[in-house]
């Protein structure tokens, strides 16, 4: 936990932004969750925004705002002797309520007694959308199936500038993902499983952190954007995409992607897609700076990617009007990037639309920016994503090719005769706005360049 000054300073921040507001804010932080049985639960993971406003990192504990009379309280039970022969001493409630600033705590199931009260004389209940069914469960039982678009706003407009000690842990994470990257690295050699690589990698995240930010892509298939299966032996000449992060044991994300050559160099043609994607995600760098909107360079990107991909002989015509028209989407059928914080894919259980775009904005049609999750103007203090890619996806070019959806721009004799079996490519990296423009987070930079991956590949080798 910060001090109790940061979460009271944040829960401030939080009234002030609902001045105007009436009735009470009502908090759940998660419980366990039992994976075959009651005492046999998945990985313990508190609820980011609990985290954030409490930083209590135990299970089932609730809280309650008072926007009327100011008050707050934490609810949750102190544990039994029975607990205490499991889990040893523990602290009691009221003494976590006081490190996060709070100076009153009641028993857990006192929290729905104060919201069954509070609905009963009409007040307002604002809530936030559950993450975890069993909360969803909870509000269902007290009438609540609507989450307050005023509370939502409010946390998101707090979230997304990150604080300068938020900041610190998220370069502390990424430094932590550079390790984790490139322990796979070196672990990429013809022959080994991909499950030991990435054992070896996770390694890294639950030896120095709290474990992955997310389940790790690693694969020689990187057409399939969320592919976690990790049987295959490394072949020669494939492309291996890794895509993945730490969650430090303060619960802040990193979130990296490398492609590699299995065999330590580049093909032509594997060379020609992965300088295309580098140049992109360089371009994108580049123009990400306050006052822009991701969208624009979202849009910058595509047409970039589509004028080499025309010097390649894949498309024709103008890239721009091409960009328009959703071409890009062929090729990069995701979006350029996300927020990135508390959650790898920050704040998006509050909403994607709420948490990534602009009053003012509205969420395209197009293919692949229509899976844009970031295209808010940015602001100093905004962490996200920059993570062009190319993929040759047989299925979804097929599906062009006989709806006719290209005008006629696309060149599939070319797709079909040299692509189909080539994969993908994902280049990403985490970046911080700055007030001057833009930094990439951690310490280091991943080898990024194809030169750059293929040296850092050959001096694994000889190390090796």
């Amino acid at each position: 936990m910060f001090g109790k000054e940061v979460y009271e300073a944040r829960r401030r921040a939080l009234r002030e932004r609902l001045a105007g507001q009436t009735g009470i804010a009502l908090f759940l932080g998660n419980v366990e969750s039992p994976a075959q049985y009651r005492d046999n639960c998945y990985k313990w993971r508190q609820d980011s925004n609990w985290l954030y406003f409490f930083g209590i990192d135990e299970p089932r504990f609730a809280a309650i705002l008072d926007l009327d009379n100011g008050t707050e309280t934490v609810y949750a039970d102190d544990f039994t002797l029975d607990d205490i022969v499991w889990m040893g001493p523990m602290p009691s409630v009221q003494s976590l309520a006081e490190k996060a600033g709070v100076a009153a705590s009641a028993p857990y199931a006192k929290a729905f007694e104060a919201v069954k009260e509070a609905l009963a004389k009409g007040r307002e209940v604002h809530s936030l959308p559950p993450s975890r069914y069993y909360n969803e469960m909870l509000l269902k039982q007290l009438g609540i199936t609507q989450a307050s678009e005023a509370l939502i706003r409010a946390i998101i407009s707090l979230r997304l500038v990150k604080e300068p000690r938020e900041i610190a842990l998220i370069d502390a994470a990424c430094r932590l993902g550079y390790e984790m990257h490139s322990v796979a690295r070196r672990g990429i050699r013809i022959g080994v499983k991909e499950q030991e690589i990435v054992g070896a990698m996770e390694a890294v995240s639950l030896a120095k952190g709290w474990g992955v930010s997310f389940p790790t892509i690693l694969t020689q298939h990187g057409e399939i954007f969320h592919c976690h299966s990790h049987e295959a032996p490394v072949e020669a000449g494939k492309l291996m995409v890794i895509d993945a992060g730490v969650e430090s044991n303060e619960h802040y994300a990193s979130d990296y992607t490398r492609t590699y050559p299995t065999g330590g160099r580049y093909t032509p043609r594997q060379r020609d897609i992965y300088s295309i994607v580098y140049e992109c995600n360089e371009y994108a760098f580049s123009l990400t700076a306050p006052g822009v909107a991701y969208r624009d360079v979202h849009i910058a990107v595509a047409v970039r990617m589509l004028e080499r991909l025309r010097e390649l002989g894949l498309v024709s015509g103008d890239p721009a009007e091409m960009a328009e028209q959703g071409i890009a989407g062929l090729f990069m059928p995701h979006g350029l990037g996300h927020n990135m914080g508390l959650d790898v894919h920050d704040m998006e259980d509050l909403g994607e639309d709420l948490v990534g775009y602009d009053e003012d904005q509205k969420r395209s049609s197009l293919p692949g920016l229509r899976s844009l999750r970031m295209a808010r103007r940015l602001v100093p203090g905004n962490v996200l994503t920059d993570e062009p890619g190319i993929y040759f996806i047989p299925a979804l070019i097929a599906a062009w090719k006989k709806e006719k959806r290209d005008g006629g721009r696309v060149n599939y004799a070319k797709l079909e005769a040299e692509y189909l079996d080539f994969g993908g490519i994902r280049v990403e990296d985490d970046v911080l706005v700055t007030a001057e423009g833009a930094r990439r987070l951690g310490d280091r930079r991943l080898p990024a360049s194809p030169d750059e991956v293929e040296e850092a590949m050959q001096k694994d080798r000889r190390s090796a």
